[in-house]
């Protein structure tokens, strides 16, 4: 009986060695091929202004009907394909699609910070995406 237990814990210390083998080679792979993960998006720089009064410059259509258009007003909020500003003369907001989005201007200077902080209120605003 002794003999069958040793053997079982050998076979146990095995299969727990292989595994940390593993992981540490899949972890040696991805720290290899890994690329940093990417902050600097259009949304992030937009949730680091938020409250600033903006220009929103936006192309919508396609071809020959083209058609641009301006939307001013104080930025409320930023997603990964949208941008809501609201026009504080007329408490009207505007949901507007990155998709469409040219440029967007400002009367003050921007907050920009690069790389951005990952800690405090700022840090818990922005958005990681992992390479592609």
């Amino acid at each position: 009986m002794p003999d069958v237990y040793r053997q079982e814990q050998m076979n146990q210390q095995q299969q727990q060695q292989q595994q940390m083998q593993q992981m540490q080679q899949q972890m040696e792979q991805q720290q290899m091929g890994a690329l940093p993960v990417e902050q600097s998006y259009i949304e992030n720089i937009l949730r680091l202004n938020l409250g600033k009064d903006a220009r929103v410059y936006m192309t919508f259509g396609n071809g020959g009907n083209q058609q641009s258009q301006v939307f001013e007003g104080r930025l409320e909020a930023a997603g990964r394909d949208h941008i809501i500003i609201v026009d504080d003369n007329t408490g009207r907001r505007y949901l507007l699609l990155m998709i469409y989005l040219d440029y967007v201007t400002f009367d003050e200077p921007l907050d920009y910070e690069y790389p951005f902080a990952n800690e405090g209120e700022a840090g818990q605003q922005l958005v990681q995406y992992s390479p592609r």
